[in-house]
């Protein structure tokens, strides 16, 4: 009888693991696999410019929709926008400009990244009726992680109040020279646990309001003494040495769940003598993808700092960012730029110096994030300012 039993059970078993693999030859065997199943026939469906314009983050001309900013959406099919105080004038005119942008990707099938460098501290990009948080290093020097977390959550927010889904926060970058004149306060401080600690928590908050959070500015942007947006910085660092500092927090960050990573423009000549991190497949893909294992989306620092444009052609720069391993070139401002930057990838690929299968890489992660946070480009009615400022000053006076 208990032989019967278990040649029963035998045959159970053996009957459900075909069900599922027939299921999953089909592609169904369960909605994730169908969702990645219809993430590569879109990506099939693309035509190599459209692929290439997911892979431009730009950034807008000035406060309202202009001629630049309607060709990137209709006839380049850019994967998203970066904002800037410049772009930002109120908040009447901030959610005007983002519903515009939306409502003309509305004819795409991919929505928009709409992100803004929103830090908290001097790095907040919102119009002036909206209060600003603390500086990371005031946050540090409270040093609670549960602080740190509501941080992240307000910031996520604010973020998503506006109408934005993606924020270019927090700053993993430990800040161990005091003569760095680009980090100092935006960093937690000099203690790479320190950094890890609380940057972690707020790149959990900004996340916990579904926006997705990028961790800056890879490999480490603590220890320079020159401004990238000036110039190129070298900081002649081995591997050994960053991974004692600078790497720590990114590493820990990656292993709980960090969904972008910015790459900074940085010269490290005792690991590449040639290209800045920003266009080194030594950073890129062997530092960042191999070492520390991140398989999310890689995105530079933007394009059109001085540390790139003082050095390099601007088309010349992104198709080496691609050949790293970069999945989006971030051109923050003007439009030639960005057109620039992507007529020389299609080149490069029309070329055979980029292969497509390189290509495809990248736009399916990016279509993976997109696909994951769900985002739309759906317009906002009306921002709570008044509410969001309230739970600023709320949490101040929780922590103070």
């Amino acid at each position: 009888m208990i032989k019967k039993v278990l040649i029963c059970l035998v045959i159970i078993v053996l009957g459900m693991t075909a069900y599922f693999f027939w299921r999953t030859w089909q592609g169904q065997s369960t909605p994730g696999v169908r969702s990645q199943k219809d993430l590569t026939d879109q990506l099939n469906a693309m035509d190599i410019r459209e692929k290439i314009g997911q892979m431009i983050f730009a950034g807008p001309d000035g406060t309202e929709m202009d001629e630049g900013t309607k060709k990137l959406i209709q006839h380049h099919q850019v994967g998203g926008f970066i904002f800037f105080a410049a772009n930002l004038q109120n908040t009447e005119q901030l959610t005007t400009l983002l519903n515009d942008i939306k409502k003309k990707n509305a004819t795409n099938s991919i929505p928009l990244f709409l992100g803004v460098d929103q830090e908290g501290g001097r790095i907040s990009r919102f119009p002036e009726e909206v209060l600003k948080l603390p500086t990371n290093e005031e946050i540090g020097i409270i040093n609670n992680p549960a602080f740190s977390f509501e941080v992240g959550q307000i910031l996520g927010k604010q973020v998503k109040a506006f109408g934005f889904n993606l924020d270019f926060a927090p700053v993993l970058d430990v800040n161990s020279n005091p003569d760095n004149p680009v980090i100092n306060d935006r960093s937690f401080g000099p203690d790479p646990q320190l950094v890890s600690r609380l940057g972690i928590e707020t790149m959990k908050g900004i996340q916990s309001q579904q926006i997705m959070s990028v961790i800056k500015h890879f490999p480490g942007h603590g220890d320079t003494i020159v401004d990238s947006h000036l110039d190129l910085p070298v900081i002649g660092k081995s591997t050994e040495e960053l991974e004692q500092l600078e790497l720590i927090p990114f590493q820990e960050a990656i292993d709980k769940g960090a969904d972008m990573v910015m790459v900074a423009h940085i010269l490290l000549p005792e690991i590449d003598p040639t290209y800045p991190s920003s266009m080194s497949e030594t950073v890129i893909t062997d530092m960042l993808r191999k070492q520390l294992g991140f398989n999310g989306v890689v995105v530079t620092d933007d394009m059109t700092m001085k540390a790139i444009t003082n050095h390099y052609d601007i088309g010349e720069a992104a198709v080496q960012s691609v050949k790293a391993g970069s999945d989006i070139i971030l051109i923050a401002h003007e439009y030639d730029n960005a057109t620039a930057a992507i007529d020389a990838l299609v080149h490069a690929v029309e070329a055979g110096e980029l292969s497509e299968k390189r290509i495809d890489e990248s736009v399916l992660r990016i279509l993976e994030l997109k696909k994951r946070y769900g985002i739309q480009d759906h317009p906002v009615q009306e921002v709570n300012v008044k509410a969001l400022n309230q739970s600023i000053e709320e949490i101040m006076e929780k922590y103070k």
